[in-house]
């Protein structure tokens, strides 16, 4: 939430009372254990690339579709959500999204060619956005003390599921690429049944969500400015995540501990210092920062030696943190429309850069050279910069008029990253 600088309001996340992040029932602690391995799903492929290219005789820019498949079908998921959720009921969509990442995460594992593999890939994704869309409402709606501590249990969990991500793919993929799929898909069968279990059904809300209502939303100026900034943020962060392995070529350990201490920074960046650099400087003030230094790390990255690059590779994961985190926060405070309706349209848009990058990276390096892809990721994360400075009025205004009537809303449902 946005106080009237810009930044957080006082709530106290940290606080160890009733409302506080470690004092929550069961069923959250199971929906963001979730999460987690939800989360890692994204990362996990990072260290095997090489080996995957390897054992099914891919080259980088056919690998790299493992990427783009799942981030396509997420993207056009984002506007399926919110009407099967507000249909079904959320614990019903959650289970719904993790059966189906079991089912393609074990068929990845099987799979005998690049395009099986792509495929199944997709089908995860389609799997991933139910459940990971979903998530962060009922987290909020079955958290104790506010949305506070609720949505940094969200980030927590996906800064936690980002660093183990790439060290569970290192762990089992270093015997073969196959068995990270599986590990996954045995974690999510796991999650499957926690949630089962320990989560009650939450209420349907009062309004249907129709497939159009997420692309209408996108009408409001300060949603599509911050999709539009998201969009070329997103450009830049999955540069590095789907890229660099293939720059850094090392060993699925050494490039597992390399995004591991990535996904450390980016956990301690977007939980702890974003909420503090937010009350100091004000969200716009530290997102339009944090994102011309990502633009200056990216630059570091591909065009230094090899200790730069793997140094900008961490580095980078502390700034992304920080663009998580305000972005997130942006997008549930600046929109009049319903929360589950505007974030849907804001990720749809976003999402696309998702599976852009990862495509376009490794075309980019063919036409021209390997420094090339991070110039443009670099140049990607300026003009996000730019929006939000041609923006920071409308986004700051409205979000300090759209406060109040987000305070009393219940529902919420942002894929934060």
């Amino acid at each position: 939430m946005h106080s009237s600088n810009g930044g957080p309001t006082e709530e106290d996340p940290f606080d160890a009372g009733a409302g506080g992040i470690l004092r929550q029932p069961k069923a959250v602690w199971a929906t963001a254990g979730a999460s987690v391995v939800a989360f890692m799903g994204i990362g996990l492929v990072d260290p095997i690339l090489p080996s995957i290219a390897k054992g099914l005789e891919a080259t980088p820019s056919q690998v790299s579709l493992l990427f783009t498949s799942y981030f396509l079908i997420t993207a056009v998921a984002m506007l399926v959500t919110g009407f099967v959720s507000s249909r079904i009921g959320g614990k019903k969509t959650l289970l719904a999204g993790l059966a189906l990442v079991v089912l393609f995460a074990a068929l990845s594992g099987t799979s005998g060619s690049v395009g099986e593999l792509v495929g199944f890939r997709a089908g995860w994704g389609l799997g991933n956005a139910l459940f990971v869309s979903t998530s962060l409402a009922v987290i909020v709606g079955a958290a104790a003390g506010g949305s506070a501590a609720a949505i940094l249990l969200y980030e927590s969990a996906l800064g936690l599921g980002m660093a183990c991500g790439p060290l569970l793919g290192a762990v089992l993929g270093d015997a073969s690429w196959r068995y990270p799929f599986f590990g996954t898909a045995a974690l999510m069968a796991i999650g499957f049944i926690a949630i089962t279990v320990l989560l009650k059904e939450q209420p349907k809300p009062a309004r249907k969500t129709s497939l159009l209502d997420p692309i209408r939303a996108l009408g409001h100026g300060g949603l599509a400015s911050a999709a539009a900034s998201a969009f070329f943020y997103n450009y830049a962060f999955f540069t590095v995540l789907a890229f660099t392995p293939f720059v850094l070529n090392m060993t699925p350990y050494k490039s597992g501990a390399v995004f591991f201490a990535w996904g450390v920074l980016l956990a301690v960046f977007s939980v702890l210092v974003a909420p503090r650099l937010q009350r100091r400087f004000g969200s716009l003030k530290v997102l339009g920062g944090s994102l011309v230094l990502l633009a200056a790390d990216l630059v570091v990255l591909g065009y230094g030696n090899h200790a730069a690059a793997v140094a900008g590779t961490v580095v980078s994961g502390a700034f992304i943190g920080l663009n998580n985190t305000v972005f997130t926060e942006l997008a549930l405070g600046v929109s009049d429309a319903p929360r589950p309706v505007a974030s849907a349209g804001y990720n749809f848009v976003r999402w696309f850069a998702a599976a852009a990058a990862p495509y376009l990276a490794p075309k980019i390096e063919e036409w021209s050279d390997i420094h090339m892809p991070f110039v443009v990721a670099a140049v990607a994360a300026v003009i996000g910069a730019v929006i939000v400075w041609v923006r920071r009025t409308s986004l700051r205004h409205e979000a300090e008029e759209l406060e109040p009537r987000h305070r009393t809303e219940d529902g919420v449902a942002v894929f934060a990253n």
